[in-house]
């Protein structure tokens, strides 16, 4: 556990708190950005490496993994460092590793890259929501979550729009440099305006308690169930690589759970999940991405390589979804301040859920004027309940607690999206590979062979019904979610 001060942060009156907000701000559009470009860049990827649906998917699966993976142990490391020098590194990284992907030569360097770029990622999310309501005011916690959660909004709206031209006018290798000017930009604000003390850092106090076995296991276990549900080398789901994976990752999570009970210092104090509020709303948090992270990820896919659209229109019509979320976050933020956040969330995750319902009719001819309403109703839906959710985590814990439960937070995201992107994948592949239709992507628009049409569309169906059972379980996780009230907090 670290020491941070518990007190809600002083002199705000300076707007210091706001000048925090946009540097830590710029640096996550960023990482957004970059995220929602590569998906749109897929297609184009695969075209070029002349690959899969299920290989191109790991220049995603593989930065999602790398950042789960080393999320929480990176967490821990930002109270060594300092956060101010943690976050600048982690941009550092980032940075490199956008050059690496500019210059890949082949599919596998393109993902070397990427695991750069992951690892950079995994620093800049481990610290940005500790430094964001560190240095807020709790009556304005909400406002401060909603305010980020519209950056990430804004990332995820520009990468559509920005990448649909580029990759048109140039290549999908440009996008990989249009982030290096947030990010540069970044750097050069946090490196003025941070300051440790008042973000609240506590450099060097837990150095000699650093807890090594815990990383080591939540990595591995992470890593391994992961790889274990995206099933990369298409073993058969019977196989005993396949259930030696469930197993042993099982094992090592039990392992984890067990040493983070015992250790003085933990990574993450496991007593919070003894606070229903804290258990319910982080399930709810997870569920919730799991069930709608896909979306995300494969309607880029599905609206160029099915329906036919370039990159330029494809941009446009996924601007709707990110659109949508960007203007909920910033009511629902503000709204849950003061009346709470149940309504929030329980009413966005079951609006997700619907949405689930009728994406999964989607076919080759479903006419915009359909489709693109509903992204627009789902990105609202997602942005309110997601800023509501975190605050209602973050009610449970002390402000000394921030720093692990920022990297915690994201930890709960990219691992449910990780599962669901992987989980969507090995549907889609399998029935796919299951009917002899396992085609490179850009053969899906001209294709005229019903049996690699159906076979992707049945996959579809199945993945977005499997997907809506666990939006629903976020919801049923939602519902149970009650106010925390406590006399004081540590």
């Amino acid at each position: 556990m670290t020491t941070e001060s518990s007190t809600p942060p002083e002199n705000v009156s300076d707007n210091y708190h706001w000048k925090v907000f946009w540097t830590v701000a710029i640096a996550l559009f960023a990482m957004v950005l970059d995220f929602s470009i590569v998906f749109l860049a897929l297609s184009s990827i695969a075209d070029e490496f002349a690959v899969t649906l299920r290989a191109v998917t790991w220049v995603v699966i593989s930065t999602s993994l790398v950042t789960s993976a080393t999320m929480l142990p990176l967490g821990r490391v930002s109270d060594i460092t300092g956060r101010k020098k943690f976050h600048i590194a982690g941009m550092g990284f980032f940075v490199v590793g956008a050059i690496m992907a500019f210059l890949a030569q082949s599919l596998e360097m393109l993902i070397g890259a990427r695991v750069v770029m992951a690892i950079g990622a995994a620093m800049g999310q481990a610290v940005v929501f500790a430094i964001i309501v560190g240095v807020f005011p709790d009556k304005e916690r909400g406002k401060a979550l909603g305010m980020i959660t519209t950056a990430v909004a804004i990332g995820a709206a520009s990468g559509p729009i920005i990448a649909g031209p580029i990759i048109q006018a140039f290549e999908w290798r440009a996008v990989f440099l249009v982030t290096l000017i947030p990010t540069s930009l970044g750097i050069v604000a946090a490196a003025f305006i941070l300051d440790d003390v008042r973000i609240g850092s506590v450099v060097g106090q837990i150095r000699a308690k650093y807890d090594w076995l815990g990383a080591i296991f939540s990595a591995a276990a992470l890593t391994l169930i992961i790889l274990t549900i995206s099933n990369p080398f298409a073993f058969d789901w019977i196989s005993v690589p396949i259930i030696g994976g469930f197993v042993l990752s099982t094992s090592l999570f039990v392992a984890l759970i067990w040493w983070e009970l015992r250790v003085e210092s933990p990574m993450l104090n496991l007593r919070f999940f003894k606070n229903s509020t804290f258990a319910w709303s982080t399930s709810t948090r997870f569920l919730a991405f799991l069930g709608g992270s896909a979306m995300f990820f494969l309607m880029p896919i599905f609206v160029q390589s099915f329906m036919g659209y370039d990159q330029r229109s494809a941009g446009m019509i996924m601007f709707v979804g990110a659109l949508g979320m960007g203007l909920s976050s910033q009511l629902s933020g503000r709204f849950s301040d003061n009346h709470g956040f149940r309504i929030f969330t329980i009413v966005g995750i079951g609006i997700n859920l619907a949405m689930n319902l009728v994406i999964a009719l989607f076919v080759s001819d479903t006419p915009l004027w359909i489709v693109m309403p509903v992204l627009f109703v789902n990105g609202a839906a997602t942005g309110m309940w997601m800023a509501p959710n975190m605050s209602a985590t973050l009610s449970t814990v002390g402000r000394g607690d921030y720093g692990s439960m920022s990297a915690f937070l994201n930890l709960v995201r990219n691992v449910g999206s990780v599962i669901g992107q992987a989980l969507a994948t090995a549907i889609i592949a399998g029935i796919m590979l299951s009917r002899g239709a396992e085609v490179q992507l850009n053969e899906l628009a001209n294709t005229t062979d019903p049996v690699i049409t159906n076979a992707f569309l049945s996959g579809w169906r199945l993945t977005f019904w499997v997907l809506t059972g666990f939006t629903g379980l976020a919801l049923f996780a939602a519902t149970r979610t009650r106010v925390y009230k406590t006399e004081s907090q540590s």
